[in-house]
């Protein structure tokens, strides 16, 4: 080998250290790029050496070629095996530095349950189901003569005004209370056949009411009715303590206080004892330990005998119930507005029926 391959030679070796040494010190892709093409580009290191292999002798030439070859394996072998870790890292930093975690779960479904006035209809319906009522429905939109000539409520009577609603036509007209399905149910009552009639009419009802915390022109309500023979006032407190005890609480008392419905004679208004304070007054009892819950009574002879019904043999008691009222009694409600405004924060808090 003569003195000019030798120093070619060297250079090659030495061309080689030093891209080794210059591959390990890289620490990114670009980094690699640019050792690739400073060594083997058009330009690079390697190929201003190729260009001396013109000067060689004609058995030195293969000679260089294999060197050059050599330098090719040996560079090509570094650079990929540091590409592969470059990438492994740039990877990993990648992901580190993502704000989307794909392998999270997906975002959880928000599923709804049943309004609290349903919550509380259902409460009432199982409560009288279990004492041997059935549960009677019919139409929102009433005729005047069941939804008040039957109820004794002649046209023209002053306490209709107690009750204005919305008229469709001059017999036709939004209820008022749910006792026109007590008036339907009556007509077609056999108690021969089915014997004593206890009901309970659940339904949305309508007056013409100013809306304000405790108004609203559209509420809800249940009414009850039971007809048979020697049915009394006792038998009416009776029915009411055990609905008071059930829905309100065991220790609940109730007391009856005269007042007027067309449709029962006599007729009370039932109190049921402050279940926040026990009897002893506060601000939810006004102070007098008794809450006000609904309006009942016996039977007006009237309204029996209009619904074909013979009021020297039988007798019956009726009661109301609104179920916004208890609703919001129970659970401390402050305005009826609250459970027609959509409002998620405050129906979100009373999530405990079925979805």
């Amino acid at each position: 080998m003569n003195d000019k391959l030798q120093v070619i030679k060297e250079q090659v070796d030495g061309l080689i250290a030093q891209a080794i040494e210059e591959i390990k010190q890289a620490e990114s892709s670009k980094m690699i790029q640019d050792i690739r093409v400073k060594y083997t580009g058009k330009k690079g290191e390697l190929t201003q050496i190729s260009k001396q292999m013109k000067d060689l002798e004609k058995y030195e030439k293969p000679i260089l070629g294999q060197l050059i070859n050599q330098f090719h394996q040996s560079f090509n072998e570094h650079i990929d095996k540091k590409q592969e870790q470059v990438k492994q890292k740039e990877l990993a930093a990648q992901l580190a530095s993502e704000t989307i975690d794909v392998s999270l779960p997906g975002r959880r479904q928000n599923f709804g349950s049943r309004h609290l006035l349903t919550q509380t209809r259902e409460e009432l319906e199982d409560l009288f189901l279990g004492m041997g009522y059935q549960i009677i429905e019919g139409p929102e939109v009433e005729l005047d003569s069941y939804n008040f000539e039957k109820m004794n409520l002649p046209k023209n009577h002053p306490a209709r005004d107690m009750q204005d609603t919305f008229y469709i036509s001059e017999e036709v007209l939004l209820r008022t209370h749910t006792s026109p399905v007590q008036a339907r149910t009556m007509e077609k009552h056999d108690f021969v056949k089915d014997g004593p009639l206890k009901m309970v009419s659940p339904g949305k009802v309508f007056r013409r009411d100013n809306d304000d915390a405790t108004h609203s022109h559209q509420f809800h309500q249940m009414e009850g009715l039971v007809v048979a023979e020697r049915i009394t006032m006792a038998d009416l407190k009776g029915t009411l303590l055990q609905f008071a005890k059930a829905f309100f609480g065991e220790e609940r008392e109730i007391r009856l206080r005269p007042s007027f419905f067309s449709f029962t004679e006599p007729s009370v208004e039932v109190d049921v004892s402050c279940f926040k304070c026990g009897g002893k007054g506060c601000n939810i009892c006004k102070w007098t330990g008794w809450i006000e819950v609904l309006g009942a009574g016996l039977v007006h002879p009237n309204v029996l005998e209009m619904s074909g019904i013979d009021s020297n043999k039988y007798s019956g008691f009726a009661f109301g119930v609104g179920i916004d009222r208890v609703a919001m009694l129970k659970h401390n409600v402050d305005d009826i507005r609250h459970f027609y405004q959509n409002d998620l924060r405050f129906l979100t808090q009373f999530k405990g029926g079925q979805n």
